[in-house]
């Protein structure tokens, strides 16, 4: 396939080039802060961003109306950033998802088993995520996967239950609650647990990231899998068949 890279420069675009490269696909060419998006969806069949959520209301558009698919990872989207996101679906394959790497994605799903299993009445869900001390957006977009994952296993909607960034005299925890903590720091890629405690027992489900490669891998898998796809908003989850 013909892919494209938006932030090639960056740094998940320089490895977002050498992973197309190492599974034999074809290098349609990238873009840079000021570059046309619209040529380069032009020249390939699927562009793959992980560029920033301001610039994600017009990728939609110019992709959509390219005709193009998308492979999104950018992290921090607005509801407004959402819905422009859906509607582009409407029209082309997307594959929007927090986080690419099919680890944190297994995790995603036993979130939502786990959570669907254990009464929100008796086990607090709290979510704890450590990123480097670059990262502009807190919680993570895949701290906000968790949550959402945990929100569908108890069958509510993650903005009428989410607790974050706690201060002061806040008061006592509140059922059903799901708590957020975000920690910043030195170059962790990313670091992520779920918790969910009981007065008798506490379970936590981790995991860490050491190299970004393996979202870049990732996302090059979900972009050669929307080949033939029909337009329609899907997740990493759609890409592993789980």
């Amino acid at each position: 396939m013909r892919m494209g890279v938006t932030g090639i420069s960056g740094r998940m675009g320089r490895l977002l080039v050498e992973e197309i490269g190492a599974a034999g696909h074809v290098l349609a060419g990238g873009t840079r802060r000021g570059d046309d998006l619209g040529a380069l969806a032009n020249a390939c069949d699927v562009v793959i961003d992980f560029t920033h959520a301001s610039t994600v209301p017009q990728h939609a558009g110019i992709l959509a109306q390219a005709g193009v698919a998308w492979v999104l990872g950018t992290s921090g989207l607005s509801a407004e950033d959402e819905t422009e996101v859906a509607q582009a679906a409407s029209r082309i394959p997307v594959v929007y998802a927090a986080n690419f790497s099919p680890g944190v994605n297994l995790v995603l799903a036993m979130a939502k088993r786990m959570a669907a299993a254990l009464p929100a009445s008796s086990y607090d869900a709290e979510i704890v995520e450590m990123h480097h001390r670059q990262k502009v957006d807190a919680p993570s977009g895949t701290a906000i996967g968790l949550g959402r994952a945990v929100a569908a296993g108890r069958g509510v909607r993650l903005e009428d239950v989410m607790e974050s960034g706690r201060n002061g005299h806040t008061g006592a925890r509140q059922e059903g609650a799901i708590g957020f903590a975000a920690l910043r720091g030195g170059q962790v890629v990313g670091e992520h647990s779920l918790i969910f405690a009981a007065a008798a027992e506490h379970i936590t489900i981790s995991h860490r990231s050491f190299d970004r490669r393996a979202y870049a891998t990732g996302a090059v898998r979900a972009a050669a899998w929307t080949a033939g796809r029909s337009a329609g908003l899907y997740s990493m989850m759609s890409v592993l068949d789980m």
